[in-house]
């Protein structure tokens, strides 16, 4: 596993529309508006279709080439011949009660992801991947339990957000999209930010940059490259204690990196963007709840515009950690709330198909996992 996975968050590996898939086609989505208008003029086509194209795949909701009665049907066999829309087979797709549905998908790249559609009121929110497992190793989340195996292109990150748009009657579009599932997507930048730009364009899905968060366990290379060029998307940093000696048990990836840095890049993606940031804190019973780490984490985050996002853990099969009594998740609340943090906590959704925050995974368990929670700190 090499490093550009882990603690640098800028990998190495590029992809785009050079990347030749396995069956010798390319992926249609791995090109932007310009690139495609580019291949249609080498086709004898005018530009002007790329935008037809585009407004059938991110409104119209084509399946098809063949849905896409506007262009000349030679145009349409040539795309057919060169161009795969999709590359993933869904291999599950579960819904819950509460309007949460759940893809697994298998690409034809190799390994599974994967995918949720939320319903809250009337917000559609997407959650996406942008690995195949994850290197990041939080000790209580399903997605890295074997690793990270690959990074998923631009055209794999967008196929989910059509793939979930396809789920909603037409009349009902996406609102919001969180880069919270399978993956650290600070450590897969360059294909994640050409996707996101496709989720933002106004002849793409056409969501405002204030409704896309991008979630990390705080890479601060790659914060400070967001800062940099400016991006404005949401950023939520994961940091699950409020101290380095736990921490550095829960997300591993901290010992080569720290809580002081993590925020100090923070900080400056806040002065760069003006976006408020949110910290994310998964409740562990018996591990990082206690009245002293509530009060340890006043500490930390006092002072700074930031929402603090407590999430009560969602069990997780194979691993041994505990969803925190009722009483220790009031305690903790307002321990945090005396200390005059901003703080929200999560209501749980799609826990019913193992859908909810951290439990998402590549297939479905077959064998109970043995791991030790940490000691507290």
């Amino acid at each position: 596993m090499s490093e550009d996975h882990g603690e640098s968050g800028l990998e190495s590996e590029s992809h785009g529309p050079d990347k030749v898939a396995a069956n010798s086609q390319l992926h249609l989505l791995d090109y932007d508006s310009k690139s495609l208008a580019t291949w249609l003029k080498t086709e004898g086509s005018q530009s002007y279709r790329a935008k037809q194209i585009r407004h059938r795949l991110f409104s119209g909701r084509a399946e098809s080439f063949e849905d896409m009665p506007d262009l000349p049907k030679a145009l349409r066999e040539k795309l057919s011949q060169d161009f795969q829309l999709w590359t993933s087979t869904v291999v599950r797709h579960q819904k819950a009660e509460d309007g949460t549905e759940k893809l697994l998908l298998q690409w034809s790249e190799g390994g599974r992801i994967e995918c949720v559609l939320l319903r809250d009121g009337d917000r559609r929110t997407i959650c996406i991947s942008s690995q195949v497992g994850c290197a990041m190793g939080c000790v209580f989340c399903a997605s890295g339990l074997d690793g990270v195996d690959r990074n998923l292109t631009r055209g794999e990150i967008i196929e989910q957000m059509l793939r979930l748009q396809r789920l909603l009657p037409q009349g009902e579009r996406l609102s919001h999209i969180v880069v919270m599932g399978m993956g650290e997507p600070l450590a897969n930048l360059n294909s994640l930010l050409s996707a996101l730009n496709e989720a933002n364009a106004p002849d793409g899905l056409d969501i405002s940059a204030r409704r896309i968060t991008i979630s990390t366990v705080g890479l601060p290379p790659a914060i400070v490259r967001l800062a940099e060029e400016n991006r404005r998307f949401h950023l939520a940093v994961s940091l699950h204690a409020p101290n380095d000696e736990l921490r550095d048990q829960i997300v591993p990836v901290n010992r080569k990196i720290g809580i002081k840095k993590v925020l100090k890049a923070a900080d400056q993606y806040f002065e760069a963007s003006g976006r408020r940031l949110t910290y994310e804190y998964v409740l562990l019973a018996e591990v990082n709840d206690s009245p002293e780490h509530a009060q340890q984490l006043a500490q930390l985050l006092r002072g700074r515009p930031a929402l603090l996002n407590v999430i009560p853990y969602n069990p997780v099969e194979g691993l041994p950690y505990q969803t925190p009594s009722s009483m220790s998740v009031r305690r903790f609340r307002e321990i945090l709330e005396r200390g005059g943090i901003n703080v929200q906590f999560r209501q749980r959704k799609g826990d019913k198909i193992n859908a909810a925050c951290g439990q998402l995974r590549r297939s479905t368990p077959t064998a109970n996992v043995e791991i030790q929670p940490p000691s507290q700190a």
